[in-house]
């Protein structure tokens, strides 16, 4: 079984410090190096989503946010593994494993997940084969990985950066966006991939909504802030996790912040009902448009249909688990269906507008923070130390911008800390994130020794 990218690279992490610190001397992007994750087109490369029915799909062209990419001077290294379909085949998919990759395993234990779906960017960056990198995320796929592998991920506000040319989902929920080492980094990333694309209908207000995000970072921007702490949200997670959670807490209280409990939330059981439906309706839709928009002669499935025909054919493909939800996708009856638009409007109103919004305005806050997620789980599917919680959903569902930085440890392992605010808050949401980072320097690299007095955490 071939292995990823990264899941190769883990071995040469000794020339990371190398190619950081080059990094860090680029002016703007020019020279910066930067991965991809395999479902975002490139002239250059195939992009595979890590299928094998795709194994070939390489029509020669750019992605727009790779287009500015180039334009802003960034090096392209290449593609990064992924969890197949970007986690969408099966309820019981492993984080970070393709046919096409195999499986990426966390740099901190590789018996543990990397989490995904943006699983081997998040690794890249966290060992150091490039400073920056690209993940996707639908529903936390880019702070999950970015998280527990002690790294900074940030899923910007959908709409903000062009879909066009990367294998979809969800084009109510699909965004791609940043992981890197630094805050800073996904801020100066950001600023070169966001923009309007009048092939993609979402982005119409990216243009005026865009700004320089490096310029908008405050390391004060703490001082004076009113933030909201989820704590209806924080209950799963575990006692380290907590106790990084609370350690955050009082390190923004002594940057000046003001912190105001918010202990109920939105009906999480019901955004998740009426966002599996959207994702699955929109799944069919949206992955048939994207097979037709491929070369045939390269990619002979041209419907999600013949891919379920072509992974049930394939071996490899099901060796591992199988794809009751491409089954499911299939049998919804598109988005005229009453059902797929009363889970629409559900999904918008109660993480939107009754959710984040509502939470914010009542509260009078300009952000609200959680744990982002468990310290990795092993990847053993006996094992009991599985995934504690996750902060993704209300963000992602709104389609709302959502930051998670470094915050500490979990025995041994990296949490990270969660920063979300309402539509096209992206910089205030960075900004925030960024005087967090500054004031307590939480990042611990792979293999890297635990502060003196820290050996617990």
């Amino acid at each position: 079984m071939a292995q990823s990218l990264t899941a190769l690279c883990l071995r040469d992490a000794g020339s990371s410090h190398t190619v950081i610190r080059w990094a860090a001397e680029a002016p703007a992007g020019e020279g910066l190096p930067i991965l991809l994750k395999d479902n975002i087109e490139t002239a250059d490369m195939p992009t595979t989503a890590g299928s094998l029915a795709l194994a070939n799909n390489a029509p020669g062209r750019d992605a727009p946010l790779v287009t500015r990419l180039r334009a802003a001077g960034f090096l392209i290294l290449g593609k990064t593994n992924l969890s197949e379909w970007a986690n969408i085949r099966s309820t019981r998919s492993i984080s970070g494993w393709s046919a096409v990759g195999g499986l990426t395993p966390n740099p901190y234990d590789t018996t543990r997940t990397a989490c995904g779906s943006s699983s081997g960017s998040a690794v890249a960056v966290a060992v150091g084969l490039a400073p920056v990198a690209i993940g996707t995320e639908t529903n936390g796929s880019i702070v999950c990985p970015a998280s527990v592998n002690g790294v900074v991920g940030f899923k910007p506000t959908v709409g903000l950066v062009s879909r066009t040319h990367i294998v979809p989902i969800s084009h109510s929920q699909d965004t791609a966006g940043p992981i890197a080492t630094t805050v800073h980094d996904a801020a100066l990333v950001l600023t070169a991939i966001a923009g309007s694309d009048p092939v993609d209908a979402a982005t119409a207000e990216a243009d005026t909504r865009k700004v320089d995000y490096v310029a908008a970072l405050n390391a004060d921007s703490l001082r004076g802030a009113r933030i909201g702490v989820l704590r209806f949200m924080a209950t799963n997670f575990s006692d380290d996790t907590k106790a990084a959670f609370e350690r955050s807490l009082q390190a923004m209280r002594d940057a000046g912040a003001e912190l105001v409990e918010i202990t109920e939330g939105p009906d999480m059981r019901a955004i998740g009902g009426a966002q599996l439906t959207v994702l699955l309706t929109e799944l069919k839709v949206d992955l048939n448009a994207y097979l037709a928009s491929t070369d045939p002669t390269q990619v002979p499935t041209r419907t999600l249909a013949e891919v379920i025909a072509f992974n049930a054919a394939e071996p490899r493909e099901t060796v591992l688990f199988g794809q009751e939800l491409f089954e499911r996708a299939e049998a919804t009856g598109g988005l005229e269906d009453p059902a797929y638009v009363t889970a629409r409007e559900t999904s918008l109103r109660l993480s939107g507008v009754e959710g984040i919004d509502r939470m914010m305005a009542e509260n009078r806050v300009v952000a609200l923070v959680s744990p982002t997620t468990s310290r990795a789980w092993t990847n053993d599917r006996d094992d009991q130390d599985e995934g504690q919680g996750s902060a993704s959903t209300l963000a992602a569902v709104a389609g709302y911008p959502h930051l998670t930085v470094p915050m500490g440890m979990d025995r041994g392992m990296p949490v990270g800390i969660s920063f979300m605010a309402g539509a096209w808050q992206d910089a205030t949401v960075l900004s925030l994130g960024y005087a967090f980072e500054q004031k307590t320097m939480a990042r611990r690299a792979p293999g890297e020794p635990a502060p003196a007095g820290q050996d617990a955490q």
